[in-house]
């Protein structure tokens, strides 16, 4: 049997990293107005975990207070989002800055009142692998990524002249 270490995650540049210990919450999708300014995107993937769960484990979340109720982390290095916290026992982490997104499909949305009229039709579209636009970003055929990978680290970023596998 192996050890369980939980669901891990952290912000894009590696400032920031947590590990949730047991069973996560209900995942979701929240359409609201809010949480698309918040996450910049179509709608905010999150999922509940109870406040006692989480172990931030490098760094800390920067809290902005996005109403009377809520306040939302991020990475103040990289503007990563990563919570959405409202009053209670739980709160809620964004699914995109788990290690392995996969992992947690959402059951449910929220919010349906300002799901932008496109958003259904997304899967209809044309799409390409990265690479496969080289003729339009040429500069993709060397890119170097400083994103941290998805994995816990002993130290980042990596000392000067390594780089991190």
């Amino acid at each position: 049997m192996t050890e369980d270490k939980g669901h891990s995650g952290g912000c894009q540049c590696g400032a920031v990293r947590f590990r949730v210990h047991g069973a996560l919450g209900r995942a979701s999708i929240c359409h609201c107005r809010m949480c698309q300014k918040a996450t910049g995107g179509f709608f905010a993937p999150l999922v509940a975990v109870s406040r006692d769960q989480i172990e931030w484990t490098r760094g800390e979340r920067t809290l902005f207070r996005s109403s009377n109720h809520v306040s939302r982390g991020f990475c103040a290095s990289c503007g990563t989002p990563l919570t959405y916290e409202e009053p209670g026992e739980t709160m809620a982490l964004s699914i995109g800055a788990f290690d392995h997104p996969e992992r947690i499909p959402p059951s449910i949305q929220y919010g349906i009142e300002r799901v932008l009229p496109y958003v259904d039709t997304l899967a209809g579209l044309p799409g390409r692998e990265t690479l496969q636009d080289l003729e339009e970003a040429s500069f993709l055929s060397d890119i170097r990524s400083f994103q941290h990978p998805d994995e816990d680290t002993e130290t980042w970023p990596p000392e000067e002249g390594r780089s991190h596998t």
